[in-house]
């Protein structure tokens, strides 16, 4: 009554997750795909900024670069679970 009362179907709060986590929890061919398009993103990033051919867009390059790592410790992470 007055909501007091227990209810048996009740499990607590369910946890949101996102449509690339349910894909990767499901799929490992599908988590090794995204693995590899970040490594060759990565390798791409930084084989510009070596070269310096991104000067002007230096600082927008590194912060795609941590972007890209922080995807890859999440998607990593996912998958480990």
């Amino acid at each position: 009554m007055f909501g007091l009362e227990k209810e048996k179907d009740k499990k607590g709060p369910q946890r949101f997750e996102f449509d690339l986590e349910k894909e990767l929890k499901t799929s490992d061919k599908e988590a090794k795909k995204v693995l590899d398009q970040i490594e060759a993103q990565t390798n791409q990033l930084k084989a510009t900024l070596r070269e310096g051919t991104a000067s002007e867009n230096f600082d927008k390059c590194g912060v795609l670069l941590q972007a890209y790592a922080a995807l890859k410790r999440v998607v990593n992470r996912t998958t480990k679970k």
